[in-house]
């Protein structure tokens, strides 16, 4: 593909905030009308564009909506605040359904395996990854991916839903392929938002792409022929079955090692009571397959966490490898379902941010409860 890419995600906080004031200058008043349009990776996005920093908790959820409603005031913020809180109501409801993440890395691994041994499914496969289907704007949008990092939100749902309607790939073939080079993989996001295009989430509710849709909001860049434009929602034996949101820990008082990972870079925000950091680890742990472009993002924004910490807290801060933490307790944010939480040693306390502990007990089931929630929320 012979096109420039301007958008680029410098992954520290500054850079993060950077984002976040362009937005609120530029595009943020135009976002509920402009934001279904995808104009193309040369054009000034219409959305915020803030996910790969508020994924790794560069910028936090509450900085964000604060900074909008304080822009906008609450009613030319709301579409864009609620926004927002779909990937809060996302990171909840996974907390509540863990299956849907172990089902997902089982059905990925599962359907790997099939590749070898379905020569038509891999061939499929492969030209969708390639951007070689001959679907008008699906291809542009897989080889932006690979090269970018990054598609507009409407892109993303245009393309899972060619992908399992009409090219009749696994879902969970989609979703890795996702999580491993979208910068703001976000395993809560990626996952139910997978799930939801195929019916799965809300059961028999599915998102089709349609031609008509895509010629409108690309603003007739493309137009793709020969959609299926009227499947069937995809269905599983049985839903991930609900568990209770496990508790946080609460924060001890005196000396503390932090521990950071990449769920949570914002240590200056972090609610630790009376505990007095005297030491700080970083942790990186990345999806399976993760490309060189989200690894090298991941580190930056790792070392930035770390300099930050460093200077805040007046202390050492580096890779926490070895006796890192000689015989300090060791405390960290909240880690939700993910490859964090799942290398994060067994005693560790876990500390919850309060956006966290109000909201995530609202999103255990749709996210019309959680919504109808937002302005007593953002209020407190």
């Amino acid at each position: 593909m012979d096109r420039s890419f301007p958008l680029t995600f410098p992954m520290t906080r500054a850079a993060g905030l950077d984002r976040l004031s362009a937005f609120l200058a530029e595009a943020g008043a135009d976002y509920a009308a402009a934001r279904n349009t995808d104009r193309g990776p040369d054009a000034r996005p219409t959305t915020s564009a803030l996910s790969p920093y508020l994924r790794r908790r560069l910028v936090t959820e509450a900085e964000v909506v604060a900074a909008a409603e304080a822009a906008f005031g609450d009613g030319g913020a709301e579409k864009f605040v609620s926004e927002v809180f779909w990937r809060t109501y996302f990171k909840g409801h996974l907390e509540t359904h863990p299956a849907a993440w172990t089902d997902f890395l089982a059905l990925a691994a599962a359907d790997r395996g099939r590749l070898a041994a379905e020569p038509g499914l891999r061939r499929t496969f492969e030209a969708a990854i390639a951007g070689r289907t001959g679907i008008d704007g699906f291809d542009d949008w897989a080889q932006q991916l690979v090269e970018t990092g990054w598609l507009h939100n409407h892109a993303r749902m245009w393309f899972a839903s060619i992908w399992i309607f009409t090219l009749r790939l696994p879902w969970a073939l989609g979703a890795d392929f996702f999580l491993r080079h979208l910068l703001d993989g976000d395993p809560a996001s990626n996952t139910l938002s997978w799930r939801w295009v195929a019916g799965l989430h809300t059961r028999g509710k599915h998102y089709v792409a349609r031609a008509e849709n895509i010629r409108r909001y690309t603003e007739d860049r493309f137009d793709p022929r020969n959609l299926d434009e009227y499947p069937d929602a995809l269905d599983e034996p049985m839903p991930p079955r609900e568990v209770a949101l496990p508790a946080a820990d609460a924060a001890p008082s005196g000396d503390v090692a932090l521990l950071l990972h990449l769920d949570d870079l914002h240590p200056e925000s972090l609610p630790l009571g009376a505990a007095r950091v005297v030491r700080v680890g970083g942790l990186i742990a990345h999806a399976e397959g993760a490309s060189e472009a989200v690894r090298a993002a991941d580190a930056a924004a790792m070392r930035d966490a770390l300099d930050r910490a460093a200077a805040r807290f007046d202390c050492s801060a580096g890779p926490a490898t070895g006796a890192w933490a000689g015989a300090l307790p060791v405390v960290t944010a909240w880690a939700p379902v993910g490859p964090s939480a799942a290398v994060l040693p067994e005693a560790v306390l876990r500390l919850r941010r309060p956006w966290d502990e109000a909201a995530w007990p609202l999103s255990n089931r749709g996210y019309s409860r959680l919504r109808s929630a937002i302005p007593r929320l953002t209020a407190a």
